[in-house]
C-alpha cells in the first residue's frame, strides 16, 4: 500500500483529532488511539521532510524511525502531522509521549491492549517476553507506534544515548523491534540519538533516522507574520539565523522584539548580540524576564503536567493573586509563546515539552538547594505532588519532581539527616508561619511517607497539611493536634465495595460496603461528606431519587432505608422481606421504590409512605437486580433461576420471560434512548435484548469470570460491565465490539456507575477500592482506597502455639498464642483470603481466596509453597484430613474438591450441592467428610469413592458451618436459621435442636475432649453448649461485631474467636474469661486528631475508627 506524498503549503489544515470514545467502532479499518498528540494548526517549511517520511514509511516500509533535533525544533509537529495523513495505511494508530516518563511497563501493558483490539489481558512478568508479545501483534497487523519525547528516558549529563535509571529495557524494545520481521513502524522524537538506533540504521536498512534543522527564512518569516515585526529580507534572514531556525525559540523571542523594539527586528539585532546555543539559553534568559507571578504560574503548569484552568490554577496559590492579575501574566505568557492552550477549551493552559521540561528542572534544582536553608520558598509556595491530582498526574509528579529530590537528599545528607532536618523545619514553622496555608508540611509528609520513613512519633501540631497523601500511610503516634489540613488524603475504613451511585446532580458519589455502612463523597475531590449508619450486615444496591435528596439502600439485614441525601439521617426502614435484599431501583418519577431479594419477590414501595404497594411472584430463586425502563411502565428482573422477566407496573403481571444465560443473572440496565436492555450474568456474557419482541439482539463476550454489575452511559450507544475478572469493560452495543477495558483493581470489581455526563465512569470492588475514571482515555483518575481488618478465619496450629488468621484485606497474620504478638504477616492482594487451615503436623497451613485457588504456605517461613488451581468460584472452606495426606475445600462453584496434599492435582470432586459450599469437616478417621451449603443441605461423602452417603435435611437457611464429634458419631451445623442442629452421623437423624442465638451461626466447634460445643454468630456473641445437657453453660460477650469463627485450642483449655470488630479473642474455657485480644495495628493507631480543622465530621469519625483518638 503505497502512502501519498503531498506538497505542505505554509498553512496546512490541522489532523483528523483522536476518534472520541463514542465514534471509535465507526471504522472497521482503523483504530487510533492519539494519546497526548497535539492539536497542529500550522506546519510550516517542512515539504522535504514530510515527503521523505511518508516514502520511509509508505513506499519504505521502515520498522523504524527516529526524527532528532534539539528542543523546540518541531519534532513532534512534524510526526502528528505526518501520522494523521498517513493513518489509513495502518490498522492501528498508538501515540504515547514520554515526557512525563512513562514506565515501560505501563507502555507495553497499554499498547499490547490497544492493538490486541482488547484481548490481551494477561502479560508475564519479564520484559522481553511482552516486547515479545507486541512484536507478534506488529508482525500479523500494520500498525503505527509513536513514542514522543524519547529524550525523557535517556539520562542527561551522561554520554548520548544512556538511559536513565529503570528505563534500560526501552533500549530492548527499540532492539528487538528494529531488528525483527514485521510490517509495522514506530517513530520515535528526541533530541539525542538512541544508540540502538545507531547501531541498526542505515540507507538500505529498515531502520532510519531524520536530523530536523531549523526554519529557512521564508518559512520562519511567515511563522512570524502576525507578531507585528518588520525588517528587510536581510534582517528577517538574520533573525531566523541567529536562532538556528528553532521555530520554538523564534516564538519565544519575538515577544522581547515586539515589547522592547516595537517590533524592529534591526534595533533588537544589533542590542541582542549572544549567539543562539540551545533552547535552554534561551529560556533562561526569558524566565529571569518575568514577573512573579508570571513565573508562580510557570512552575505551576509544570507541577500540574497536563492542561489546567484558570481556576486550577488560582486554587493552587498560597498568596491569592486577582483575577486581573491573573489573566495579565496569563496574557503576557501567551504573547511570550511560554504558554499553549490545549483542547476545545480555550482557557486551559499548559507548557511545550521543551519548556515542560526546562521549568521541572528549574523547580526540580530549586527545591534540592533551599531544603536545608533558612528560606525554603519553593517548599512553602508550590507543591511537590498533589494529593488531589488525577492519579496518573500524581504519579507523574512523584517520577518527576519529589523523587528526584528525595534521592538527590538523600544523598547530600542521608535518611537520618533529613528526618533531623524535618523536625528542625517544623518547630520553626510552628513558631513562626504556623497558620500560613502553604505547602511545606504538606511536601515533608509526602516526602518522608516516599523514602519510607517510620512516622511514629513525629509533631506536625498547630501546622497547616496542605495536599498531603496519606492513603495506604501509616501513621501510628503521629501528632496533628490543632493542624489544619487542606485537600489531603487519607485511607478510608471500609470493608469490600459492593455498590456505587452518582447522583443525578453529579456531584455525589454514594458506596455501600460489605461493613453495612454507606459513603458519600464529594466529587470531584473524593472528600468523605457523609456516613449513613444503620445497617446491620452488607449494602447490596443504592439508588439516588430523581431529584437527588434521597438515597435509598438495600442490605444482607432483610430491609430497605431511604436516607436525607443531605444530612444523611435514616428517615424510612421498610421491612418486609424475608432474605437479603439484593437490588432496589427508584421509579423515573421518582413516587416507587422496586426491591428485589432472596425471598424470590420483587416488592414495590410507595416512596412517600413507605407503604408496600405490591409483591411480584414469578422468579423461582434470588431476585439479584432490578430497573425500571425509560418511561417507568415496565421493570426488568435478574434472578439466580439464570431468567430476565419483564414486569407490567401498573398490574404487575410478567410480560415476558428471557431466556438465554446458563447461570446466574447478577445486575440488568434499560438503554435511556432505545429499546434495549442489558442484562449481565455468572455465565460472563453480557447479554442485550430488544425488548418489544424479547429477543436477543447481542450476546457479548470477553469477561473470564462472572459479570457484576452493567450500566450504560448517558446519551451514547455504550454499555459497561464489570466482573470477578477485576476488569471494567466498555462495549459498542450496535457492534458488539469490546471498545476499551478498564484495569486496576487488584479484586473483583463489583459495581459500576457512569456519571450524568457521562464523562466518569465509578466503581467499587473487592480490594476495598473506589475508583473513578475518564471514559474516554481510560485513565484512573482517582482511587479512594478502603482499609478493613475484619477477622474472617482464624486455626491453631498442631502444637497449639500459633493461631494463624485471614482477613478482609487479603492479610494472612501468624500469631504467638501466649505473647499475643504478630509473628508473620502474609499478603496477596489477589488472593483474597477466605479461610485458614493448619495441616496436622503443623509444617503447612493451606488459605483459600476470592481468585479461586488453595494456597499452601510454610508454617514456619510464611513462603508460599504451591496454588491448586481448579475451582471455578471463591474457595469458601478447606480443611485437611487428619492424616495430613487429604486436602478438602468447598467452593461458590457448589462442589466439593479432595486434593492430594503432596501434590497439585485434584483427586476427586464431589457434586451434589445446588448452592455455594460454606464449610467442610472430615470424620475423626478420616473416612467421611461432611459439607455444608447454601442449598440448606449438609451432605456426607464416602472419601474413597467419592460417593454421597447421606443427605441431611432441616435446616430452613443456608448451612454455614458444620463439625464432626471428636468420638466421630455426632455432627453439628450452624445455620442463618438461628439454630444448631445435632445429627447421629449413622441415621442421618437430627435428635436435637440448639436455639439461643438472635441471629445467624457463622461458626462451630467441638470441645477435643468432646465436651462442650461452642457456637459463634451474627448476635456479637460466643455461646458454651454443655454435650451432656445440650444446656447453655456460657455466653461471652465482649466482642463489638458479629462472630465469624471459633476454634478450640488442641488442649481444649483455650477458645478463639474472630470477629469483624477486628480482633481475635482468646477465651479461658473453665472461667469463661476473656485472656487476651489480638489486634493488628491500624493506619492511625493513636494519632492526635484534638481540635483538627479542614476535616468533616465523616472523616474525623473514619479516622477514630482506623485507630485516631480526639482529647475531649
Amino acid at each position: 500500500m503505497q502512502a501519498s506524498s503531498l506538497p505542505v503549503t505554509p498553512e496546512i489544515a490541522q489532523p483528523d483529532p483522536p476518534i472520541p470514545l463514542s465514534n471509535q467502532a465507526s471504522s472497521e479499518l482503523l483504530q487510533e488511539d492519539w494519546g497526548e498528540a497535539p492539536y497542529i494548526v500550522n506546519l510550516y517549511g517542512r515539504d522535504g521532510e514530510c515527503v521523505e517520511l511518508e516514502q520511509w514509511i509508505g513506499d519504505q516500509h521502515c520498522q523504524m524511525v527516529a526524527i532528532l533535533g534539539m528542543g523546540g525544533v518541531g519534532k513532534t509537529a512534524l510526526v502528528a502531522f505526518v501520522a494523521a495523513r498517513m493513518k489509513h495505511v495502518f490498522e492501528f494508530v498508538f501515540w504515547r509521549s514520554l515526557q512525563n516518563a512513562l514506565p515501560l511497563e505501563h507502555f507495553l501493558k497499554q499498547c499490547i491492549q490497544f492493538v490486541s483490539d482488547q484481548q490481551r489481558l494477561e502479560l508475564p512478568k519479564e520484559v522481553d517476553a511482552q516486547i515479545s508479545i507486541l512484536i507478534h501483534y506488529l508482525r500479523n497487523h500494520r500498525c503505527l507506534l509513536v513514542l514522543d519525547n524519547f529524550e525523557s528516558v535517556l539520562q542527561a549529563g551522561q554520554r548520548a544515548g544512556q538511559y536513565r535509571e529503570g528505563y534500560a529495557a526501552y533500549g530492548k524494545l527499540l532492539q528487538r523491534v528494529g531488528e525483527a520481521q514485521q510490517q509495522s513502524c514506530l517513530l520515535l522524537t528526541s533530541r539525542e540519538k538512541p544508540k540502538e538506533v545507531a547501531h541498526l540504521e542505515g540507507k538500505k536498512s529498515p531502520v532510519r533516522s531524520l536530523h530536523l534543522s531549523g526554519l529557512q527564512r521564508e518559512a520562519g518569516q511567515h511563522m512570524l507574520q502576525d507578531k507585528g515585526l518588520f525588517g528587510s529580507e536581510e534582517q528577517w534572514l538574520a533573525l531566523v539565523e541567529r536562532y538556528s531556525g528553532n521555530p520554538l525559540a523564534l516564538q519565544v523571542v519575538s515577544e522581547p522584539i515586539q515589547e522592547v523594539f516595537e517590533g524592529n527586528i534591526a534595533q533588537f539585532l544589533q542590542e541582542q548580540a549572544i549567539a543562539f546555543g540551545d533552547i535552554n539559553d534561551l529560556l533562561d534568559q526569558q524566565f529571569h524576564r518575568l514577573s512573579e507571578q508570571e513565573r508562580e504560574i510557570m512552575y505551576w503548569l509544570a507541577i500540574e503536567r497536563e492542561a489546567t484552568s484558570l481556576e486550577g490554577l488560582r486554587e493552587n496559590l498560597v498568596y491569592p493573586m486577582s483575577i486581573g492579575t491573573q489573566l495579565e501574566a496569563l496574557a503576557s505568557l501567551r504573547r511570550r509563546s511560554l504558554i499553549e492552550t490545549r483542547g476545545t477549551a480555550q482557557f486551559q493552559f499548559t507548557l511545550q515539552p521543551a519548556i515542560m521540561e526546562y521549568v521541572t528542572t528549574s523547580l526540580f534544582q530549586r527545591a534540592s538547594r533551599e531544603f536545608d536553608t533558612e528560606s525554603p520558598e519553593v517548599w512553602v509556595n508550590f507543591a511537590l505532588s498533589k494529593a488531589q491530582a488525577k492519579d496518573y498526574v500524581r504519579e507523574s509528579q512523584v517520577r518527576l519532581l519529589l523523587a528526584p529530590v528525595a534521592q538527590r537528599l538523600l544523598a547530600r545528607l542521608g535518611k537520618e539527616g533529613i528526618e533531623q532536618k524535618v523536625r528542625d523545619m517544623l518547630t520553626k514553622q510552628r513558631r513562626v508561619h504556623a497558620q500560613l496555608p502553604g505547602y511545606l508540611v504538606g511536601n515533608i509528609l509526602n516526602l518522608l511517607t516516599y523514602l519510607h520513613c517510620d512516622l511514629r512519633g513525629f509533631d506536625f501540631s498547630h501546622l497547616v497539611v496542605r495536599q498531603a497523601y496519606l492513603q495506604d500511610v501509616m501513621l501510628p503516634e503521629v501528632n496533628f493536634a490543632y493542624t489544619r489540613f487542606i485537600a489531603s488524603i487519607f485511607t478510608n475504613t471500609s470493608g469490600s465495595v459492593l455498590a456505587v451511585t452518582c447522583s443525578p446532580q453529579g456531584n455525589l458519589l454514594a458506596a455501600g460496603t460489605t461493613t453495612g455502612e454507606i459513603w458519600m463523597y464529594d466529587t470531584p475531590g473524593g472528600v468523605l461528606r457523609l456516613t449513613c449508619h444503620g445497617h446491620t450486615d452488607g449494602v447490596w444496591s443504592l439508588a439516588f431519587s430523581p431529584d437527588g435528596s434521597l438515597l435509598a439502600s438495600s442490605s444482607d439485614d432483610h430491609t430497605v432505608r431511604l436516607w436525607d441525601s443531605h444530612s444523611g439521617h435514616c428517615l424510612r426502614i421498610l421491612h418486609d422481606h424475608t432474605n437479603r435484599v439484593r437490588a432496589i431501583a427508584f421509579s423515573p418519577d421518582g413516587r416507587t421504590l422496586a426491591s428485589g431479594s432472596d425471598d424470590q419477590t420483587i416488592r414495590l414501595w410507595d416512596v412517600s409512605t413507605g407503604n408496600c404497594l405490591t409483591t411480584l411472584h414469578g422468579h423461582s430463586s434470588r431476585v439479584w437486580s432490578v430497573a425500571f425502563n425509560p418511561d417507568g411502565n415496565l421493570l426488568a428482573s435478574g434472578s439466580t433461576d439464570q431468567t430476565v422477566r419483564l414486569w407490567d407496573t401498573r398490574t404487575g403481571s410478567c410480560l415476558a420471560t428471557l431466556h438465554g444465560h446458563t447461570n446466574w443473572i447478577r445486575s440488568v440496565a434499560f438503554h435511556l434512548n432505545e429499546n434495549i436492555l442489558a442484562s449481565g450474568s455468572d455465565d460472563q456474557t453480557i447479554r442485550l435484548w430488544d425488548i418489544s419482541t424479547g429477543n436477543c439482539l447481542t450476546t457479548l463476550h470477553g469477561h473470564t469470570s462472572r459479570v457484576w454489575s452493567v450500566a450504560f452511559r448517558p446519551a451514547s450507544d455504550i454499555v459497561g460491565s464489570s466482573s470477578e475478572d477485576q476488569t471494567i469493560r466498555l462495549w459498542n452495543i450496535h457492534t458488539g465490539r469490546c471498545l476499551l477495558i478498564l484495569q486496576g483493581h487488584t479484586r473483583g470489581v463489583r459495581s459500576i456507575a457512569f456519571t450524568p455526563d457521562g464523562a466518569m465512569l465509578a466503581s467499587g470492588g473487592d480490594d476495598q477500592a473506589i475508583r473513578s475514571w475518564d471514559v474516554t482515555t481510560g485513565h484512573c483518575l482517582q482511587t479512594l482506597q478502603g482499609y478493613t481488618n475484619r477477622v474472617w478465619s482464624i486455626a491453631f496450629r498442631s502444637d497449639g502455639s500459633t493461631l494463624a488468621s485471614g482477613s478482609e484485606n487479603s492479610i494472612i497474620r501468624l500469631w504467638d498464642v501466649k505473647t499475643g504478638q504478630c509473628l508473620k504477616t502474609l499478603q496477596d492482594r489477589s488472593h483474597g483470603v477466605l479461610v485458614v487451615a493448619w495441616s496436622p503436623h503443623g509444617f503447612t497451613f493451606a488459605s483459600g481466596g476470592q481468585d479461586q485457588t488453595i494456597r499452601l504456605w510454610d508454617g514456619n517461613t510464611g513462603r508460599s509453597l504451591k496454588i491448586l488451581h481448579g475451582h471455578t468460584n471463591w474457595v469458601r472452606a478447606v480443611t485437611f484430613s487428619p492424616n495430613g495426606d487429604t486436602l478438602a475445600s468447598g467452593s461458590e462453584d457448589q462442589t466439593v474438591r479432595l486434593w492430594d496434599s503432596n501434590a497439585t492435582s485434584c483427586r476427586c470432586i464431589l457434586q451434589g450441592h445446588t448452592s455455594w459450599v460454606r464449610s467442610v469437616a472430615f470424620s475423626p478417621d478420616g473416612t467421611m467428610l461432611a459439607s455444608g451449603a447454601d442449598d440448606q443441605m449438609v451432605r456426607l461423602w464416602d472419601t474413597k469413592g467419592g460417593c454421597c452417603l447421606n443427605i441431611l435435611q432441616g435446616h430452613t437457611n443456608r448451612v454455614r458451618s458444620i463439625v464432626f464429634s471428636p468420638d466421630g458419631n455426632m455432627l453439628a451445623s450452624g445455620s442463618e436459621d438461628q439454630t444448631i442442629r445435632l445429627w447421629d452421623v449413622h441415621t442421618g437423624h437430627c435428635f436435637n435442636i440448639l436455639q439461643g442465638h438472635s441471629g445467624w451461626i457463622r461458626s462451630v466447634a467441638f470441645r477435643p475432649d468432646g465436651t462442650m460445643l461452642a457456637s459463634g454468630g451474627e448476635d456479637q456473641t460466643i455461646r458454651l453448649w454443655d454435650v451432656t445437657t445440650w444446656q447453655c453453660l456460657h455466653t461471652l460477650q465482649g466482642h463489638s461485631n458479629r462472630v465469624r469463627q471459633v476454634t478450640f485450642s488442641p488442649d481444649g483449655t483455650t477458645l478463639a474467636s474472630s470477629s469483624d470488630d477486628g480482633t481475635i479473642k482468646l477465651w479461658h474455657i473453665q472461667t469463661a474469661t476473656c485472656l487476651n485480644t489480638l489486634i493488628s495495628e491500624r493506619p492511625y493507631e493513636r494519632m492526635n486528631i484534638t481540635h483538627v480543622q479542614g476535616l468533616t465530621e465523616a472523616q474525623k469519625a473514619n479516622l477514630e475508627t482506623l485507630g485516631a483518638i480526639e482529647e475531649r
